[in-house]
Order: C-alpha cells, then sequence, then structure tokens
C-alpha cells in the first residue's frame, strides 16, 4: 500500500482550495487520509503528485473525487429509536406552539434519511404542513437523492430499521420494485427542497425548527466542528432542535451552553439561547 504524508496531504488541500473553493484542510486527518488512499487504488495512480495533476486539470474527474472523498453511509431510519424519540416527543413539542414544521437535513448523502422523515411525517398526518430543505456538498450524491432510486439489497435493512422504528405500515408500502431497483414514492418528496450546500463555507441560509446533521461531523476537527456547529445554532430559532450522530458531542465546543441536552444517547439538543 502506498504512503501518503502530511505534507502531501497539505498540498493537495491547498490545491483544491486554491483551484475549487472546497476546504479541505480542517477534516480530520486519519479519515481524509484513508479516503485517499481509496482514490489511488481506485483509480491506479502513481501517488499524490499524480492525483493532484488529475485534479488540477481535469474539472470533470474532481466532480468523481468529490464524490469519493464526501462519500457517507446511511440507511433509512438508521438507529430507530432515535426516529421514534423525533416522532413520539420532539415533534409534537414544535407543534405546540407551530402549525408549520420546518427542517434542515444538513448532509443530506443519497437522501435514505430525507425518505425518512418524510414517510415519519406522513404517518403523523403533517408531511402538508412541514418544509424539508435537503442539502450536500455533492452535486452527484444529490440527483441520487432526487431519483429516490436504490437496490433492492440495501432496502432490507432499511425494512427492519421500519420494524424496529415500529411504523404504522410496511416500508414496502413506500416503494415499487423494478429491474432489482426499488423507486420510493417521489409524492413523498415532492416539496423537498434539495440544494448544493457546503457546510465548512457555506453561508447560514434560513432558520428551521430541527436541524438534522448526523454523522457528518465525524469527518471533521475540532476547529471545524466548532465552526460548523455556530452556524448550526445560527440556523435554528429558539427552542428549535438540533440532532448529531451517536458518535459526535456538543460538550467541548463555544456554543454549549446555548443548548440543553433533550436525549443524550442520541445526540437531540434544544437552543436555549441565541
Amino acid at each position: 500500500m502506498q504512503e501518503i504524508h502530511i505534507v502531501d496531504i497539505r498540498k493537495l488541500t491547498e490545491i483544491i482550495k486554491t483551484k475549487y473553493g472546497y476546504d479541505f484542510t480542517n477534516y480530520a486527518i486519519s479519515s481524509f487520509k484513508r479516503r485517499i488512499l481509496r482514490i489511488l487504488e481506485l483509480y491506479k495512480f502513481s501517488g499524490v503528485d499524480a492525483l493532484a495533476k488529475k485534479i488540477t486539470d481535469d474539472p470533470v474527474f474532481f466532480e468523481e473525487f468529490i464524490s469519493e472523498i464526501t462519500v457517507n453511509v446511511t440507511e433509512m431510519f438508521r438507529d430507530p429509536s432515535f426516529w421514534r424519540i423525533l416522532r413520539d416527543k420532539i415533534l409534537p413539542n414544535i407543534l405546540l406552539n407551530h402549525k408549520r414544521v420546518s427542517i434542515w437535513h444538513a448532509g443530506c448523502s443519497s437522501g435514505e434519511e430525507v425518505y425518512s422523515i418524510a414517510i415519519l411525517l406522513k404517518e403523523m398526518g403533517i408531511l402538508e404542513d412541514s418544509k424539508i430543505i435537503a442539502t450536500d456538498i455533492d452535486d452527484r450524491i444529490l440527483e441520487r437523492a432526487r431519483s429516490g432510486v436504490y437496490t433492492v439489497k440495501n432496502m432490507e435493512l432499511n425494512e427492519k430499521n421500519y420494524v424496529r422504528f415500529r411504523g404504522e405500515n410496511e416500508l414496502n408500502k413506500y416503494f415499487e420494485v423494478k429491474n432489482g431497483l426499488a423507486y420510493m414514492d417521489k409524492s413523498l418528496v415532492k416539496d423537498v427542497s434539495y440544494r448544493k450546500h457546503d457546510l465548512v463555507n457555506g453561508i447560514v441560509f434560513n432558520k428551521f425548527d430541527i436541524v438534522l446533521c448526523r454523522n457528518v461531523m465525524i469527518y471533521f476537527n475540532q476547529n471545524l466542528q466548532n465552526d460548523v456547529l455556530k452556524k448550526l445554532h445560527e440556523s435554528i430559532f429558539k427552542y428549535g432542535y438540533l440532532a448529531i450522530g451517536s458518535k459526535e458531542s456538543l460538550i467541548w465546543c463555544e456554543i454549549a451552553n446555548k443548548f440543553i441536552v433533550v436525549n443524550n444517547e442520541e445526540k437531540i439538543y434544544k437552543k436555549i439561547k441565541e
């Protein structure tokens, strides 16, 4: 296996930042390095210099590179207990004071989580009264999210999660199988706005009742997590909610005192201060 040195990583991130405006300088080094090694192997590059040249000369390849470097493993109703708490506690609390619910999926990846929330809202009878914005840094993965087409093999795990979530139907009510592919019911996401957005450099573009940013920040170092969490805080109405991944935490960051813990196990927080 090839070796990559810190100096190689720095040189590569500088080229990407200068040419394309994507800033990977504060990504967790071990995770970033692992993904670079995978790309070198996948595309048979002789080393980081060859990869850097290809990125510099070929913007189309750079889009592929972004897809590989930001790839997230995702599934529907991942951590079913999280989705139960969202349905049974968080959303009813919001609806005490609001007629509509606004939700931002930050780092929505290939869209399984977007369908999860849409199904949950539909079963609660409030999908029509909800506004969902789903964002990701990667154009290609956003296209996959928009298409709502998944392999049938992946649906087996999604169906198991849905059973554990205790949904009111069977998951297969929400998709059709054709030629080994599962086509999700597009009416679930007809009002979802899919947008390209960079959590690192992107602007704060709205205020929401709930922000879901689950299993995204594990790829960032602490400085970057801190910056991103400040943006997420700005994006939430007072007394709105933030949900992050089970291996992530707010405890150490600058805005920690502006939230209270609603559920420590599922990493759900409520904003109490601007």
